[in-house]
C-alpha cells in the first residue's frame, strides 16, 4: 500500500483514531502467487431451486481442494460466498440472496469473495424476470460497499445455454487475480472454452503482443502474460527503446520498436510475430498518452495526438492484425479503456474521449459477425487510481483523494490491471466477449 494517510491509519494512534472515527483502514490486498491456494478458507455455495451454476462451481472448488459448505458453522472464517440466482424469476425470490449472504458478513476473512450469478436480463421471459435479473446489479455492487478488509464483491451475469463457460470467470473472481475488482459484473456468452493442460501456465503456447510495453501498466502485462505461459512481444516507441528492451529480456520475448501511429505498424507487428514467433494469438492495445489541458485552453496540437495514439492507431492496426492472415482464429483482443472514459475527468476531454472510443470499439467488435464466427473475443479493462509513475506524479491532496475514493480505499497496482487482461487473453475465456471491467476498487466516480 502506498499514501501518507495508510501509513498514518496504519500506526498505533492512527489505528485508534480510525476506530473512534470510523475511518476507512487500508489493508493488504491478497494476490496471486502460484503456491497459493485459488481461496482462503472455506466457500459457502448456494442457491435457489435447482442452482446449475452453483453444482458446477461446487465441482470446480473440490477438484481443487477447496472446502466447500452449505452453511456457516460458528466460529469459521469464509474465504468465499457463492449464490446461484440464475432462477430467480420474481422480486420474491431475492430474499434467497439476502439471507444466504447477510449472516456470512461478519464470517468473511481478509480479501474474501462474494461471487453473485444471475442470467443476462436481455433473455428474460417477462418484465418481471428482466426487472429482478437486473436487480443483481445493485445488490451485488451495494455489497461490495459494505464489504471491509479488502474483501470484494461481484456478478457474472450467464446467458442462456452458456454455463459451460464459466469456470475461468469463476475462477478469476475468487482468486487473488481480481484483488482490484470489485462491484463488477461480467457477462458469459457463447463461445466454446478450452480448459488449460496447467491452470498455473494458462496461456502456454500463445504468442502476445503488448502495446506500450516499456514500462508501466505495459511491462506488467507483458510479464503477466509471459509468466502465464505466453511469448510476448513488446511493442514501444524507439526513444523508449532502452526500458523496452529491458522488459523483453525479463519476460523472454521479442522487443519491436515502432510508434503505433505509423501507417504500417500492424504490418510490421504482424510480421514480427509471424517471422519470429509463428503466428498471433493475443493483441493487447495498452499504448496511450496524456496531453491534459482545460477545454478552453486545448489546442487542436493536443487534441489531435492524444485521439491519434489512443484511438486512431488501434482502428488502423486492427484492418492488418484482425485480417484474414492475422491474428489466429480463437484468438483474443483486450484494449485498455479507462474509468475516465465512462464518467469523464476535469481537464481530459481528449483522453476521455479516446477512452470512450475504446469502450466503442468492444461493443462494435465483439458483436461483429466475422470474427464472432472466427471466435475471437474483445474484451477491455477500465483501470482506475493505478500506482504508476504518472499518478505519482500527480499533486499531493488530488493523489490521495484518489486512493480513498473507491470501495477498497486505496490504489491499484498495474499487475492488478494485468490479471484481468490475462484473465481475458485465455482460451478458457472464450466465453467472454464484450465486457469492459473496470479495474478500480469500485471506484466512487462514474457508473
Amino acid at each position: 500500500m502506498a499514501g501518507v494517510y495508510a501509513g498514518f491509519v496504519s500506526s498505533p494512534i492512527g489505528k485508534k483514531l480510525a476506530t473512534q472515527l470510523g475511518l476507512p483502514r487500508p489493508v493488504r490486498l491478497r494476490r496471486y502467487a502460484a503456491d497459493a491456494p485459488l481461496v482462503d478458507g472455506p466457500v459457502l455455495v448456494a442457491g435457489l431451486g435447482s442452482a446449475p451454476i452453483a453444482a458446477r462451481v461446487r465441482d470446480l472448488l473440490k477438484a481443487q481442494d477447496v472446502d466447500v459448505v452449505g452453511e456457516v458453522a460458528q466460529g469459521t472464517k469464509l474465504g468465499a460466498v457463492v449464490v446461484d440466482l440464475t432462477e430467480a424469476a420474481t422480486p420474491a425470490d431475492l430474499e434467497v440472496l439476502r439471507s444466504t449472504v447477510a449472516p456470512t458478513l461478519r464470517s468473511l476473512r481478509p480479501s474474501a469473495r462474494v461471487v453473485v450469478v444471475g442470467r443476462d436480463p436481455r433473455d428474460a421471459d417477462g418484465f418481471a424476470q428482466s426487472a429482478v435479473r437486473r436487480s443483481l446489479e445493485g445488490i451485488t455492487r451495494s455489497i461490495g460497499k459494505e464489504l471491509r478488509a479488502g474483501a470484494t464483491a461481484n456478478l457474472v451475469l450467464v446467458r442462456d445455454g452458456a454455463d459451460g463457460g464459466v469456470d475461468s470467470t469463476v475462477r478469476f473472481l475468487l482468486s487473488g487475480r481480481s484483488a482490484y475488482v470489485d462491484g463488477q459484473v461480467i457477462r458469459v456468452g457463447e463461445g466454446t472454452p478450452a480448459e488449460p493442460a496447467d491452470w498455473a501456465e494458462p496461456l502456454a503456447g500463445k504468442v502476445a503482443v503488448v502495446t506500450g510495453a516499456a514500462r508501466g501498466i505495459g511491462a506488467s502485462i507483458a510479464e503477466v502474460l509471459a509468466r502465464d505461459g505466453a511469448t510476448v512481444v513488446c511493442v514501444d516507441v524507439p526513444s523508449a527503446g532502452e526500458a523496452l528492451a529491458r522488459t523483453a529480456n525479463k519476460v523472454g520475448g521479442t522487443a519491436l520498436q515502432l510508434d503505433v501511429t505509423a501507417a504500417d505498424a500492424g504490418r510490421r507487428i504482424l510480421e514480427h510475430a509471424q517471422s519470429r514467433h509463428g503466428g498471433l494469438d493475443i493483441v493487447v492495445h495498452n499504448a496511450g498518452i496524456t496531453r491534459d489541458k482545460l477545454l478552453a485552453n486545448m489546442d487542436d496540437s493536443r487534441w489531435a495526438s492524444v485521439l491519434s495514439v489512443n484511438l486512431e492507431s488501434i482502428l488502423r492496426m486492427n484492418e492488418t492484425l484482425l485480417g484474414d492472415n492475422g491474428i489466429r482464429d480463437g484468438g483474443h483482443v483486450v484494449l485498455v479503456s479507462s474509468i475516465a472514459g465512462i464518467a469523464g475527468n476535469r481537464g481530459q476531454t481528449n483522453y476521455a474521449a479516446s477512452k470512450a472510443g475504446v469502450i466503442g470499439l468492444v461493443d462494435a467488435m465483439s458483436t461483429d459477425e466475422r470474427l464472432r464466427k472466427r471466435g475471437i473475443t474483445v474484451n477491455a479493462v477500465a483501470p482506475g487510481f493505478i500506482e504508476t509513475e504518472m499518478t505519482a506524479k500527480v499533486p499531493f491532496a488530488t493523489r490521495e483523494v484518489g486512493r480513498l475514493l473507491n470501495s477498497l480505499s486505496q490504489g491499484g497496482l498495474p499487475i492488478d490491471v494485468a490479471e484481468t487482461i490475462a484473465y481475458f487473453g485465455q482460451d478458457a475465456s472464450a466465453a467472454v466477449n464484450g465486457n469492459v471491467v473496470r479495474v478500480c476498487g469500485q471506484s466512487l466516480l462514474g457508473a
